[in-house]
């Protein structure tokens, strides 16, 4: 992997985990530096970030943290319904890979009981990234991610962390459950009632804070 590949996924983990917000602005010289790369290497990273919709290039302004519109929530839940569904719908019963979603579950459980909701957010994307890896394509994860990040956005964008994500570890769980024991079909159906779910919240919430 070189160093510019390596930098875009180290980004794209910091956008999944919440640690860059909606709009704030990227410091070449502060990131360069942090990363120990050259400035070229970190703006062929924000060219390549740019194209998956993480960040934007703002003219005489520089580099920023990406803010989903309504449009773009609509799109991701269209995607994540085609990607999430098909997958979980097609997986062998018991793949191995099921563990990371196990893993998931209870680091959101323990992350809700502590009151950290930012963590449960990181845990919930940890799960859906699970149902992903049933696919056994690295391809289609790596791609994934990229989604996954500019969800992670969107939710931070309005702010509702507990609202957002509250209901969803223990439909996590029952998809999960569902999965092991009515199959992978019947989980893929649970899944995406409960993604639109997900999306008619995330809406609703962008609509009552007025973003566009």
């Amino acid at each position: 992997m070189n160093h510019e590949s390596s930098l875009v996924n180290r980004l794209t983990d910091r956008l999944i985990a919440g640690e860059l917000r909606p709009g704030a602005r990227l410091s070449e010289a502060a990131l360069a530096k942090e990363f120990d790369v050259s400035r070229n290497t970190l703006r062929e990273a924000f060219r390549v970030l740019g194209e998956q919709g993480l960040v934007d290039h703002v003219p005489n302004r520089g580099v920023s943290v990406a803010s989903p519109s309504t449009a773009d929530v609509i799109d991701i839940y269209r995607v994540r319904r085609t990607v999430e569904c098909t997958v979980l719908a097609h997986a062998p019963r018991n793949h191995p890979r099921a563990a990371d979603m196990l893993r998931a579950i209870e680091e959101a459980k323990a992350a809700a009981d502590a009151g950290d909701w930012l963590q449960v957010g990181t845990a919930n994307m940890a799960f859906h990234n699970g149902v992903v890896a049933l696919s056994d394509s690295v391809r289609l994860m790596r791609s994934f991610g990229h989604v996954l990040a500019e969800l992670r956005l969107a939710f931070l964008k309005v702010e509702l962390l507990d609202f957002l994500h509250a209901p969803f570890v223990e439909r996590n769980e029952e998809v999960y459950e569902t999965y092991l024991g009515d199959g992978p079909a019947a989980a893929s159906t649970l899944l995406g009632n409960y993604l639109g779910d997900s999306e008619r919240q995330v809406l609703g919430a962008y609509a009552r804070a007025g973003q566009g």
